[in-house]
């Protein structure tokens, strides 16, 4: 059984940082694309930044560009989401997604979601 835990959300004000982690488990991680994604109330999912299952290429949504950063620890099965200079608008419930690498665009799994609440 997949299973993607998230954790490392919490409440911060503007300006600081945050680092979330989602830890996977029941899948070949070293095979798998991994990605971040986020959503507020009433709004549809985003796209926040993904990462290739080697971790040789990244890709961003551009609010984020220069703030955040993805990186992935395969040893460890987890994959981090770096988030500097926090703005109220980054608050969200954010979201580990993972599927096979080169086998199409669909994110097949997905975790329960951590909140990040940032207060201006």
């Amino acid at each position: 059984q997949v299973q993607l835990v998230e954790s490392g959300g919490g409440l911060v004000q503007a300006g600081d940082s945050l680092r979330l982690s989602c830890a996977a488990s029941g899948l070949p991680f070293n095979n798998y694309d991994m990605a971040w994604f986020r959503q507020t109330p009433g709004k549809e999912r985003e796209f926040v930044a993904a990462i290739s299952w080697r971790g040789g290429s990244t890709s961003y949504t551009d609010s984020v560009k220069g703030r955040f950063t993805i990186s992935r620890e395969n040893a460890k099965n987890t994959v981090y989401l770096q988030m500097n200079s926090l703005k109220p608008e980054d608050t969200a419930v954010y979201y580990c997604a993972a599927r096979p690498a080169m086998a199409g665009i669909e994110w097949r799994h997905w975790g329960q979601g951590t909140q990040v609440t940032v207060s201006s």
